[in-house]
């Protein structure tokens, strides 16, 4: 369980760094500003998301910090879901929901260096 927790963990990591990373570079890419767009999400917002998103893939590495990294990692994923559900986006919503069970397994698994 302890190799499956830490797949799971560096796969966190990575696409959280990777999305806050892209966010900080949205104007490059217009498919992700068209659906910020329609989502309701303004560029400070983004901006807001990009740092969290890298801080929780930093955080989810260290046994210390890595349920409130998860926890906040399932509340931006459900805010994205909220906010496509509002906008009339059903498939960004289903799309949405494997990555919103990666935290909630962490977190069940626990982190694998944990004493």
């Amino acid at each position: 369980m302890k190799i499956i927790s830490g797949i799971l963990i560096l796969i966190t990591a990575v696409l959280s760094i990777k999305h806050g990373w892209d966010g900080f570079h949205i104007d490059a890419n217009p498919e992700q500003a068209k659906m910020a767009a329609e989502l309701g999400i303004g560029r400070s917002v983004i901006l807001f998301m990009s740092v969290v998103g890298i801080a929780v893939g930093i955080a989810v590495l260290f046994p210390q910090t890595y349920y409130i990294a998860c926890m906040v990692n399932a509340v931006t994923i459900v805010l994205i879901m909220g906010l496509s559900l509002k906008s009339g986006n059903y498939k960004t919503a289903l799309i949405e929901i494997p990555f919103l069970m990666i935290p909630l397994l962490i977190i069940y698994l626990g982190h694998p260096f944990k004493k």
